[in-house]
């Protein structure tokens, strides 16, 4: 008895332990779950800070709690464009927010459209006579266009600026496929369709050459204007001419060369910076830490601003980043997702829709996927704006002509009309290591596609007949939505990639203008009048797991590696980081068996946290390709 008593009790001391730790499981998850969301009571006037821990983006996407698991590293932060807009532009006319601080110690960057129009909505602010105050330990590009609009840029003394302008080199792979007997078996229409160059050549073709030196030319010369008129007295051409003589005339100092070049207006540590916001917004009246000053942070004030509201209702839809097909998103463009998120608007009391692209293209199935359900709105006489963001290019456009007009930046990139598929063989490393392929057809296709006795010409001539068929329709696409002739975009396609002024000349472009651009012409085409209606999101809704997930991983100052603070030195070796994302997508290009592609591989990349991925049912690149050869035939 005495034994059966001692086992008693223990299982009444495990049943007792496993209510105590489900209790505190219970209340701990009630109590994330009600903090999720920051309170709009943590608004205390003083200066809205925002602080770019990460890339300013149009579509953020959903936080991977395994990946950050796996890798021991939480996601860097991204922040949506059209939230920075909001949250600086109610700052403007808050009596509460006396002054906006940028701070981009840990920016990692963002298109150029965006940092412009966020630059704009800086401007209303200090046109409002509040200030705008930057700091950083070091700047670039994107983080010098930002802060130019500031009134007050700020820089540690061990930091310094560089001036870089768009370009730099491309990675070509045919010596590396020679050498390991491989050959990549190229399908493309497009005198100027470089996406397949890297895999067929060992250099850069002429005619890839000028469409590159005309593409960044244009957005070189936007950025220069953009920065020259917010800070006319800044030493653009010195600094980014000659870098050499600038740095001599600093006495070897980039912090000094930047100061007197006029690219910064103090130097100072983060103390001092800190001291400065306390003259300009007074001290925290809630922290004991010495140099608080009167803040308020960037959620808090989203969350009391509230979502748009008030008269009829605007759909907007985002296609941003690759293409892909499936589920894939937000951040990468999955045509079922997209079509999905298109077909249940039609469910609702949607005026008008405007379609918002930042993407490079992708899939020829899911932009046609995703273009047949914009069509479905149109037939239902709803309006469709077509806003372009970044990069609207190859399958981005093919989706921008489901439009009725197409608003574009001049720094838009787009174009890029053309068709390609990249097949790998491996015949010859197969022979190689003494693997040989024999056998008995009873058609020119039999047994095809053979990726290691090889393909048949017939095969061949068949998917280049494939594409080509894709491109004309491509052209008759663009051709009917345009008014023009197909030999008329025949000539302005090829595979080119055009800024958006160049595109508005060439006719791809109606009209100069962003979102809210969009957003009043669909209004306008619907009836309603200004200030009658609000724009809503499609699919944009971050449900509480996911801003858990996003307070946890990323709020609370858990970034990974890549958002740390750097210096000069620092912002050049991020750049390996970039090398081995163009690597590994340039591999996968070459092996991912994707079909047809209407992409823009020319296109600068976007800036994104995290390599897209592939929804979860894709075949690979051997079913992929096995699956266009039976639809061939």
């Amino acid at each position: 008895m005495r034994f059966a008593g001692r086992v008693w009790r223990l299982l009444v001391g495990i049943k007792d332990g496993l209510v105590l730790v489900f209790m505190l499981v219970f209340f701990g998850t009630l109590f994330a779950v009600l903090t999720a969301r920051p309170s709009p009571a943590e608004v205390r006037g003083g200066a809205l800070l925002i602080e770019l821990d990460g890339f300013v983006v149009e579509e953020r996407q959903h936080v991977d709690p395994v990946e950050a698991f796996i890798t021991g590293q939480a996601p860097i932060g991204e922040y949506q464009a059209r939230d920075l807009i909001r949250a600086i532009d109610a700052a403007a006319t808050d009596s509460r927010i006396r002054a906006v601080v940028l701070d981009l110690d840990r920016f990692m960057g963002g298109g150029q459209v965006h940092l412009e129009a966020l630059g704009s909505a800086l401007d209303r602010v200090r046109a409002a006579k509040k200030p705008v105050v930057a700091f950083a330990t070091a700047y670039a590009n994107d983080g010098l266009l930002l802060a130019a609009h500031a009134s007050e840029v700020w820089m540690d003394p061990l930091g310094g600026a560089l001036v870089a302008g768009p370009g730099g080199t491309q990675l070509y792979y045919k010596a590396l496929l020679d050498r390991l007997k491989v050959d990549a078996k190229v399908y493309r229409v497009g005198t100027y369709k470089s996406a397949v160059e890297p895999f067929i050549a060992t250099s850069m073709s002429p005619e890839a050459r000028e469409n590159y030196q005309a593409l960044y030319g244009a957005l070189w010369s936007e950025w220069q204007a953009d920065v020259a008129k917010a800070r006319p007295k800044a030493n653009i051409a010195l600094a980014a001419n000659d870098p050499v003589g600038w740095l001599r005339a600093g006495g070897g100092d980039l912090a000094q060369a930047s100061l007197r070049a006029g690219l910064v207006d103090k130097l100072g540590s983060r103390a001092d910076f800190e001291a400065r916001m306390v003259e300009l917004v007074g001290a925290d009246a809630w922290s004991d830490e010495p140099g608080a000053y009167a803040l308020t942070e960037l959620d808090p004030w989203l969350e009391h601003l509230g979502r748009p509201s008030g008269g009829a209702a605007i759909g907007v839809v985002t296609v941003a980043g690759d293409i892909v097909d499936g589920e894939a998103g937000p951040g990468t463009a999955g045509g079922q997702r997209i079509a999905d998120l298109l077909d249940e608007a039609l469910a609702r009391d949607i005026k008008a829709l405007v379609v918002r692209v930042d993407s490079p293209g992708g899939l020829v199935l899911a932009s046609e996927e995703i273009r047949r359900a914009i069509l479905r709105h149109r037939a239902r006489k709803i309006p469709v704006a077509v806003s372009m963001a970044n990069l609207a290019a190859s399958g981005g456009y093919w989706i921008a002509t489901a439009g009725d007009r197409i608003f574009a930046e001049p720094e838009t990139i787009t174009g890029s009309i053309g068709i390609f598929a990249v097949v790998p063989t491996f015949q010859r490393a197969a022979a190689d290591i003494g693997v040989n392929a024999d056998g008995v057809r009873t058609t020119p296709l039999s047994g095809q596609p053979d990726f290691l006795g090889g393909f048949t010409p017939e095969l061949d001539q068949v998917i280049q007949a494939q594409i080509e068929n894709g491109y004309s329709d491509f052209l008759a696409r663009v051709a009917q939505a345009r008014r023009m002739t197909p030999a008329a975009v025949d000539r302005i396609a090829q595979g080119r990639v055009w800024d958006g002024g160049a595109a508005r000349q060439v006719g791809l472009v109606d009209q100069y203008g962003g979102l809210e651009d969009a957003l009043a012409w669909a209004a306008g085409r619907a009836g309603l009048e200004e200030g009658g209606y609000h724009a809503v999101y499609l699919g944009a809704e971050d449900n509480t797991y996911e801003t858990l997930l996003r307070r946890w991983l990323i709020d609370d100052g858990q970034a990974g590696d890549g958002a740390a603070r750097r210096d000069v030195t620092g912002l050049m070796s991020a750049r390996q980081a970039v090398l081995g994302q163009r690597l590994v997508r340039d591999l996968d290009r070459l092996l991912g068996g994707s079909g047809m592609q209407a992409y823009c591989l020319e296109c600068p990349a976007t800036p994104r946290a995290a390599t897209a991925q592939r929804s979860g049912d894709a075949p690979g690149w051997l079913g992929t390709l096995a699956a266009l050869v039976l639809k061939l035939g």
